[in-house]
């Protein structure tokens, strides 16, 4: 035990004093992505929350020929404003962007609305632009409803009750928490916690491996009368120091970013802050033994600094998958999903977020699955470190 708090000791030390990987693995990796995270959030929040907020602008041409829809419009709170066909060609003017959307009325919109026969606008819209997606959407309801109003008054005035015309009606019943609802615009911060905690160990993993082979300091580390999984120990017990210390500032800064985030005008609520960070912090500090070990066993291989960069970048991806899968099926939480590190890890804190509790079994079988991993990982390295390859 002396001799692996010493080997600890040593690469803490070292780490410490080189400022560029110190900066790298506890500043950029840890704080940059809540940052990143954060302007995201808001930009959403600023593009779809006033927009139901600020009144409706609409462009409509030839709207003297729908003078009732018109005044409906109008009187719903809309801004009509007339566009002329001598301004310019209405889809050329959507497509360059000089031009939200338009309306426009066709010349037989009067002939076949007195005739009772659908009366077809025409909506000239550019269904890539983001920022008029919402607007052309309010729109559409408004039309949609005018419509409904004048069905309603044509079977009235035939004498048909309009209730006839609905024989069945739904009632939603939304189930879902402001909690659970912000899941779906917050809850990839899960990657970027797991992202946070490899970048903390990266560079020390590779520097207490491939760097020493480069350096020509592992040959004589190697010599000394130590077992070399307790050396081997000792360098992954520092690099899981560095992933808990990026973990924390990576937990603290989504804390700090919260509190900046105005979820609430979305109908939304952002279900964490300093308890649920500590909860987030219990549930990933399995994933560091593994992440470590796993950083070690590839590194290992490598015979320089820039070959260990190449392959451990490859490992950075490792908790993307598994989120991406379970994002794509929309997976829920289950017992067997925790026996896959990463994901369990993504589905516990997904489950915290949305304010539910958790099973004691599953936060289990997630634990001590990634615990597993990282002694089978550990005890595959140790195997490769007794070799005398690693001296090659």
């Amino acid at each position: 035990m002396r001799t692996l708090w010493t080997v600890f000791a040593k690469e803490v030390l070292e780490n410490l004093r080189d400022r560029r990987t110190l900066f790298s693995a506890l500043v950029m990796g840890p704080l940059l992505g809540p940052v990143l995270f954060g302007a995201m959030i808001s930009r959403i929040v600023a593009q779809n929350a006033p927009a139901a907020q600020r009144p409706l602008a609409v462009m409509i041409e030839h709207g003297e020929r729908a003078p009732n829809l018109v005044q409906y419009l109008e009187g719903a709170g809309v801004q009509v404003r007339a566009w002329s066909s001598a301004t310019g060609e209405a889809g050329q003017a959507v497509e360059r962007g000089a031009v939200a959307f338009l309306l426009r009325i066709p010349a037989d919109y009067g002939r076949r609305f007195a005739a009772g026969t659908p009366a077809r606008l025409e909506l000239i819209e550019d269904s890539s632009n983001n920022r008029t997606r919402s607007a052309v959407a309010r729109l559409h309801a408004l039309i949609a409803t005018y419509a409904s109003g004048l069905a309603q008054q044509r079977l009235a005035a035939r004498g048909v009750d309009p209730l006839l015309a609905m024989p069945v009606a739904i009632d939603e019943v939304d189930v879902a928490t402001p909690a659970a609802r912000a899941v779906a615009v917050i809850g990839f911060m899960t990657y970027f916690v797991l992202f946070a905690v490899l970048m903390g160990g990266l560079y020390l993993a590779i520097d207490v491996t491939a760097g020493e082979r480069e350096r020509g300091s592992l040959e004589p580390l190697l010599s000394l009368p130590v077992r070399r999984t307790t050396l081997l120990a000792g360098k992954l017990l520092a690099t899981s120091l560095f992933m808990c210390l990026s973990l924390a500032i990576s937990l603290s800064a989504f804390t700090l970013v919260f509190r900046f985030v105005s979820l609430d005008r979305l109908g939304m609520q952002a279900n964490f802050g300093a308890y649920q960070a500590l909860e987030f912090f219990a549930i990933g500090l399995p994933f560091v033994p593994l992440g470590a070990a796993l950083m070690g066993f590839v590194a290992s291989f490598t015979r320089s600094y820039r070959e260990a960069q190449s392959y451990l970048g490859a490992v950075l991806l490792v908790p993307t998958l598994p989120i991406a899968f379970a994002s794509i099926y929309s997976l829920k939480i289950k017992t067997y999903l925790m026996l896959i590190p990463s994901l369990s890890q993504h589905l516990l804190m997904t489950q915290l977020l949305q304010g539910k509790p958790l099973d004691p079994v599953e936060v289990l079988v997630s634990a001590g699955t990634s615990l597993a991993g990282a002694a089978l990982l550990f005890v595959a390295t140790g195997r490769h470190w007794r070799r005398e390859t690693m001296l090659g």
